[in-house]
C-alpha cells in the first residue's frame, strides 16, 4: 500500500474522487491529483507537479482563491505541532525567495504529521 492510498480514511484527507469532481478544472494534461486535505474551509490539493492551496473567502464562502504552487519553487518547509493548551498546528512553506513563510494552521482533524510525509514526499522524491 502506497504512502497516499495509506492516508485514505484519516481525519481531513479528502478521496481523490470528490477532489476530481471539485478541482478537476484546474488540473492540466498529463496532471493528476495524489491527495488532499481539508482545513476548516480550505483545501490543499498535492498533484504529481504541484500544490494547490484553495482558499474560500468570506463569510459566504462565494469568493475562492486558488494558489498553484509548483514544487520546484518551495524551498523549504516546516511544521509546527499543537501543544497542550494550543489545539492547532502549522505549516509554514518558504516559496522561492521571500522571506516570509506562507503559514497555515490546521486544527486537531489533519495529521500534521500525514501532511509533512506528502510534502516531504513530493518534495524530495
Amino acid at each position: 500500500m502506497g504512502l497516499f492510498s495509506g492516508l485514505m480514511g484519516n481525519a481531513g484527507v479528502v478521496d481523490v474522487k470528490e477532489l476530481n469532481e471539485k478541482y478537476g478544472q484546474l488540473i492540466i494534461e498529463g496532471e493528476s491529483i495524489d491527495v488532499g486535505f481539508k482545513v476548516i474551509r480550505d483545501t490543499f490539493v498535492f498533484t504529481n507537479k504541484r500544490l494547490i492551496l484553495v482558499d474560500i473567502q468570506g463569510m459566504t464562502g462565494k469568493k475562492t482563491s486558488y494558489l498553484s504552487i509548483p514544487y520546484s519553487k518551495i524551498t523549504k518547509f516546516s511544521i509546527e505541532t499543537a501543544g497542550h493548551f494550543d489545539l492547532d498546528a502549522e505549516l509554514k512553506i518558504w516559496i522561492g525567495s521571500a522571506e516570509q513563510p506562507l503559514e497555515k494552521k490546521f486544527n486537531q482533524k489533519v495529521n500534521i504529521y500525514d501532511l509533512q510525509k506528502v510534502m516531504a514526499t513530493h518534495l524530495m522524491g
